[in-house]
C-alpha cells in the first residue's frame, strides 16, 4: 500500500498553487459574482428601486453660501499684558467663534431679526404620488425615537425662553446651516439648505449679519461695563487721594515737620562726616598703638630701641652716636700710647660716658613722645565715637518722626498714581465704547442659488444604480464568505487536503435516472469519467490489482454512479474490472445495471452462494458487477472480517482493478471499515452539497483507518447555470470537441 495522501500536503495542494495570482484575484472575484448573479441582480433591484424612490420622493433643496472673513483681535479693556499671546490662542478663538455661528441663541437671534420663523411651504417632489414617502418615513423614524426614548433629546437643549414650536424650529435651522472653516485661511463659509432658494440666501445673510452684531453688541456691552466699573472706582479713588493728603498735613501740623526733609539731610551730612573722622582717628590710633607697643615691647633696651624708625630718624640721636662712636675710636688710637689712668684717657672715657647719657636721655624723651602721640590718638578715637553715637541716636530719634511721615507720603503717591491710571483708563474706556468697529466682515454676501444643490432626476437614478451595485457586491461576497460548501476544486486542496482528481458536470438533458457513459448522455459527462479514470490509474503506482473504495460524506452526492461510470471508464480502457456494490444497506448497483440484488456480496461473504454464481458479467466488455446480495442487520461485521479481505485477496488474481461501491461515511462506518481492506480511496464530493466541517470529519474517520486517500472528485457540477463560474477547469468550447470527437 503506498502512503497516505495525507503525508504529502503539498502535492494536494498543488492545483490551488498552480493556479495564476490574477484568478486568485480579479478572476476569482467576478467569477464569484457570476455565480451569485441572480442574487446580486435582485439586490440590485431591490435598493436601486428603494433608493430612486426615496430620491425622487425628496423634494429639491437649494443652498446658498456667504463667506466671512473673522481677524485676530484681542480685548483693549484693560491694558495689562496677556497671559497669552494672540498666536498661541489663535485656534481655540476661531474654534470658539465656529461654536457661537452655530449656538442656538445666535439662531434665534437671527430668526427674529430676519422674520425667518416661517419657512416657504416647499414644492411638490418630482413626482407626486411620492409625496408620501418623506412622511411615513418621518413617521417610522418618530415612533422609533419614541421607542428608545429618544425624543425628549431637542427639548433638553431648548434656551429658557422658547416655546416647544420656537424650539423645533432652532433645531431645524441649525440642522440646514452648516459651518465650514476654509483650510489655510480666516475664512468661513456659511452655508443654508432651504426648498426656496431666496429664503435660503436670504438665511445666511441674516445669520452673518446678526453674528457681526452679535460680537458689536459684546464689545459695547463690555466697553460700557467696563467704563461703568471704571467711574465708581474712581470716584472711590479720588476720596483716598483726599484722605491720604488730610493725614499728611495734620502729621506736620502735629510734629512740626513742616521741613523735615531738610533738617534730615543736614543730621544724615553729619552723620556722615563723624563717621568718616570716627575712621580716619581709629586708623590714625592703631598705627600709633602699633608703634607704641614695639617701643614698649623693647623695654630698656637701648640697642633695640635704637634700631626703631622714630629714632633712627631723631637728628640729635644720630649726631650723639657719631660723637661716641669718634671718641671711642680717639681713645683706642690713644690707649696703644697712653695707659688707662692717663688724664687724656679718663677725659676720654668721662667724655664718651657724658655723651651716651646724652643719648639714652634723647631716647627716652622719643620714646615718651610716641606714648604720648597713641595716648592723644586714642583719646581722639574716643571723643568722636561719643560725637558719632550721639548724632546717631538724633538721627534715630529724627527717623522714627519720619518713618509715618514717610509711610504717610507712600501712601498717597501710590494712591494718587491709581487715581491718575483710573482717569486716563476711564477716558480711553470712553472713547473706546463709542467706537464700534469689528474684526468680522462678509465678504463675499450670500446670492440666490439658480440650481438646487441636490441630485436632479437623472443623476438621483445614477446615484440609485450605484447603490444597488454596491449593495449587490457587497451582499454577494458576504453570502459567498458565509457559505461553507465545497463548490469549486481549489476547495478540495485548501479545506480538506485532497488531491483534485476530476470533476463531473451534472446530466440535465432529458434527466436520465441512471445516466451512464454508455447510454446517450452529454459528451463532456462522458469525457469526465474518462479523464477520471486515466487521472486514478496514473495516481496509482502499485503493482497488480488494485481495490479502490468510492466514498462520500452523506447521501445524494452521486457516489454510487461515480463508482459505476468509473468501473465502465476502466473496462473501456481494455482493464479487467469488477464493481463491487459493498452498500449493503442501501444497494443501487444492480437497478444501474439491471441485475438481479441477490445472490451477491453478502452471500459470498456468509457462504450462501459461490462467487462464481454471484458475479455478472455486464454487457461492457471487461466489467463484472458484484451486486450487495441479500440485506443485512450487521453490514460492518461483513465488511470488517476476515472473509472480505480473503474475498478481495481471491478476486485479486482475476482482475486489474476492485471498484467497491459503499455507504456514506458520516451516517454508518461501513466504509470506514472497506477502506482499511482496500489499497486506495476515492472520495466524492457533491458540488454545493456539502459543508466543509463535514466534509473535514469524514475525511478524518477515513485517515484513521489508514486508508490511502489518493484524491477527490467534485460531482455534479453545474456547468449549464455556472459555465463561467467554473471556466478556470471547464469551457463551453470543450463540449463541442467532445461531441465532435465521439
Amino acid at each position: 500500500m503506498s502512503a497516505p495522501e495525507s503525508r504529502h500536503p503539498s502535492s494536494a495542494r498543488s492545483v490551488a498553487q498552480s493556479r495564476p495570482s490574477g484568478e486568485q484575484g480579479v478572476l476569482g472575484a467576478l467569477r464569484t459574482l457570476y455565480k451569485r448573479r441572480w442574487t446580486a441582480v435582485t439586490v440590485f433591484v431591490i435598493v436601486s428601486v428603494s433608493a430612486a424612490v426615496v430620491m425622487l420622493a425628496e423634494t429639491p433643496l437649494y443652498e446658498a453660501h456667504a463667506k466671512i472673513l473673522i481677524e485676530k483681535e484681542s480685548s483693549n479693556v484693560i491694558s495689562f499684558k496677556e497671559a497669552f499671546e494672540q498666536n498661541e490662542v489663535a485656534d481655540d478663538y476661531y474654534h470658539t467663534q465656529y461654536r457661537i455661528m452655530e449656538s442656538r441663541t445666535l439662531a434665534k437671534r437671527a430668526l427674529d431679526s430676519g422674520n425667518l420663523w416661517i419657512e416657504p411651504a416647499p414644492p411638490r417632489p418630482r413626482i407626486g404620488w411620492l409625496a408620501a414617502v418623506p412622511t411615513t418615513l418621518n413617521t417610522i423614524t418618530d415612533r422609533v425615537k419614541g421607542a428608545m426614548g429618544l425624543t425628549q433629546l431637542a427639548d433638553a437643549r431648548d434656551v429658557p425662553t422658547a416655546t416647544a414650536a420656537e424650539s423645533a424650529r432652532i433645531d431645524d435651522f441649525l440642522r440646514r446651516l452648516v459651518v465650514a472653516p476654509i483650510s489655510s485661511t480666516r475664512l468661513v463659509e456659511l452655508k443654508y439648505r432651504s426648498t426656496d432658494p431666496q429664503f435660503a440666501a436670504k438665511a445666511v445673510n441674516t445669520l452673518a449679519r446678526a453674528y457681526i452684531d452679535q460680537n458689536l453688541e459684546v464689545k459695547f456691552l463690555a466697553s460700557k461695563e467696563a467704563s461703568d466699573w471704571l467711574s465708581a472706582r474712581l470716584t472711590e479713588q479720588r476720596g483716598r487721594v483726599e484722605a491720604a493728603e488730610a493725614a499728611i498735613q495734620r502729621y506736620r501740623e502735629q510734629n512740626a515737620a513742616v521741613s523735615l526733609d531738610d533738617r534730615q539731610n543736614i543730621v544724615v551730612q553729619k552723620l556722615t562726616d563723624l563717621n568718616a573722622a570716627v575712621t580716619r582717628a581709629k586708623t590714625e590710633r592703631i598705627q600709633k598703638e602699633s608703634l607704641y607697643n614695639q617701643i614698649a615691647q623693647a623695654g630698656t633696651n637701648f640697642e633695640a630701641l635704637g634700631s626703631m624708625p622714630q629714632i633712627l630718624g631723631d637728628r640729635f640721636v644720630q649726631e650723639q652716636k657719631a660723637q661716641i662712636a669718634e671718641l671711642q675710636q680717639e681713645r683706642v688710637q690713644r690707649s696703644g700710647k697712653l695707659g688707662p689712668n692717663h688724664p687724656d684717657m679718663v677725659k676720654l672715657s668721662l667724655a664718651i660716658q657724658t655723651a651716651d647719657a646724652r643719648l639714652q636721655n634723647e631716647i627716652g624723651k622719643v620714646v615718651e613722645s610716641v606714648k604720648n602721640d597713641y595716648l592723644s590718638a586714642k583719646t581722639q578715637e574716643q571723643s568722636l565715637s561719643r560725637a558719632l553715637e550721639a548724632q546717631k541716636q538724633e538721627a534715630l530719634a529724627l527717623n522714627a518722626t519720619a518713618i509715618e511721615y514717610s509711610a504717610l507720603q507712600r501712601d498717597a503717591a501710590s494712591t494718587q498714581q491709581v487715581f491718575d491710571a483710573l482717569m486716563q483708563r476711564t477716558k480711553e474706556t470712553g472713547i473706546s465704547g463709542e467706537l464700534k468697529t469689528s474684526n468680522i466682515r462678509i465678504v463675499d454676501p450670500a446670492e440666490v442659488p439658480q440650481t438646487p444643490a441636490t441630485l436632479g432626476v437623472r443623476s438621483g437614478l445614477t446615484r440609485a444604480a450605484l447603490y444597488g451595485l454596491f449593495g449587490a457586491i457587497i451582499i454577494c461576497f458576504l453570502i459567498d464568505s458565509l457559505d461553507n460548501r465545497i463548490n469549486t476544486p481549489d476547495d478540495l486542496a485548501e479545506h480538506l487536503d485532497l488531491r483534485y482528481l476530476g470533476m463531473v458536470p451534472a446530466v440535465f438533458e432529458k434527466r436520465p435516472k441512471n445516466p451512464l457513459i454508455t447510454t446517450s448522455v452529454q459528451p463532456a459527462f462522458v469525457e469526465a469519467f474518462r479523464t477520471l479514470g486515466t487521472n486514478i490509474a496514473l495516481t496509482s503506482t502499485e503493482a497488480g490489482a488494485r481495490s479502490l473504495v468510492v466514498a462520500s460524506t452523506g447521501p445524494e452526492e452521486g457516489k454510487t454512479l461515480v463508482a459505476s461510470n468509473i468501473a465502465i471508464a476502466l473496462a473501456q480502457s481494455g482493464r479487467r474490472v469488477l464493481l463491487v456494490d459493498a452498500d449493503l444497506r442501501r444497494p443501487r448497483q444492480h437497478d444501474v445495471f439491471g441485475f438481479p440484488q441477490a445472490p451477491g456480496l453478502s452471500d459470498a461473504l456468509l457462504g450462501h452462494s459461490k462467487m462464481s454464481e454471484a458475479l455478472n458479467a455486464s454487457a461492457v466488455p471487461n466489467l463484472w458487477v458484484l451486486t450487495a446480495g441479500g440485506r443485512q442487520t450487521q453490514p460492518v461485521e461483513l465488511l470488517g472480517s476476515a472473509r472480505f479481505r480473503e474475498l478481495l485477496a481471491a478476486v485479486n488474481a482475476h482482475f486489474d482493478w476492485i471498484i467497491i461501491d459503499t455507504p456514506p461515511v458520516m451516517p454508518v462506518t461501513d466504509p470506514v471499515v472497506a477502506a482499511h481492506a482496500a489499497t486506495a480511496v476515492l472520495f466524492v464530493i457533491g458540488s454545493d452539497m456539502v459543508s466543509r466541517l463535514a466534509a473535514q470529519r469524514a475525511i478524518s474517520q477515513l485517515r484513521l483507518s489508514k486508508a490511502n486517500m489518493i484524491g477527490a472528485v467534485l460531482n455534479r457540477v453545474d456547468l449549464k447555470h455556472h459555465p463561467l463560474y467554473y471556466s478556470s477547469d471547464y469551457r463551453k468550447r470543450y463540449s463541442s470537441y467532445y461531441k465532435a470527437a465521439s
